[in-house]
């Protein structure tokens, strides 16, 4: 259940000791010459993106007037109007960037990767699009083609979002691995596109992490223990929350009118995630060796 109080206090605590190093360290580099004081502070201006990706809306500017503005006057008393506050949303990039990876998981031991497209358009409409025409690229999934990113993530067997990465959608699968799980460890689950006997070999040599991606009907089989074999038809669990990322915390879709109101979204839907009570999990305790 939504709670604006526990998100509120949970953003501004964090806001409170990145916010003064992040201006010293932009008044030390010259980026800034004048801060304009605004009627609302960074984390209530944060607390109000997040929180539209946990109320199930479909339209920011709907939730904005219709919900903010009338259910939360009282939390909020300085609200500007919806026109100002927007124009204070690219303000938000870096905070956000770091916030959601003070909101990452804990590594267990037990991983899973996988990736999934994050179109900007339909693709009738592929060479008229303007706004990521030098951003964006044609990808293909096991599906169809499609015009925009992919979204890489490593999350662990609680749900937990470990690392994320955002890439053409021309891009091979297994290019951003090694910078998503060189600080990682224990063992590492990945479907068909991942398949690689040179990234398997440096990341058991270099990180000490064993990668296991599924293999293709032409390959040969191969020996795995059977503790193995069955962690490994559990990484369906990272399908599950990509589906919840698009379904529930509305990652994607095609309105975007800047590339960086795009990265906000992109970035409040993945703090949303992280801040849901309830997520996808799997029960392991009869997996585990020393339950047998």
């Amino acid at each position: 259940m939504f709670n604006l109080d526990y998100l509120f206090c949970h953003v501004d605590d964090f806001c409170q000791q990145f916010e003064t190093q992040w201006q010293q360290k932009l008044l030390s580099h010259g980026a800034v010459t004048r801060l304009r004081a605004k009627s609302l502070c960074l984390s209530e201006i944060m607390t109000i993106l997040i929180a539209f990706h946990q109320n199930h809306y479909r339209n920011f500017k709907h939730f904005y007037l219709n919900h903010v503005q009338q259910y939360w006057f009282d939390a909020f008393p300085k609200l500007p109007s919806y026109q100002r506050f927007i124009q204070w949303v690219p303000s938000t990039v870096i905070p956000l960037c770091v916030y959601l990876k003070h909101c990452f998981g804990n590594c267990t031991g037990i991983s899973f990767i996988d990736s999934t497209k994050i179109q900007m358009c339909h693709n009738r409409r592929i060479s008229r699009h303007k706004v990521f025409q030098d951003l964006g690229a044609r990808g293909k999934t096991s599906v169809d083609w499609f015009f925009g990113f992919k979204l890489h993530l490593v999350v662990n067997e609680l749900g937990e979002i470990l690392h994320m990465s955002l890439t053409g959608g021309n891009v091979d699968d297994r290019k951003p691995v090694i910078d998503l799980l060189q600080k990682l460890w224990g063992k590492v689950f990945a479907d068909g596109g991942y398949v690689s006997q040179k990234l398997t070999t440096k990341l058991l040599k270099d990180y000490g992490i064993e990668f296991f991606a599924k293999r293709k009907r032409n390959m040969k089989n191969k020996l795995m223990r059977l503790h193995d074999k069955l962690l490994s038809r559990k990484r369906l669990i990272v399908e599950t929350i990509n589906d919840q990322l698009k379904n529930i915390s509305q990652i994607e879709h095609s309105r975007h009118r800047s590339p960086i109101n795009f990265c906000v979204n992109l970035l409040c839907g993945l703090i949303a995630y992280s801040h849901q009570a309830k997520k996808p999990s799997l029960r392991l305790e009869w997996l585990l060796p020393q339950s047998a």
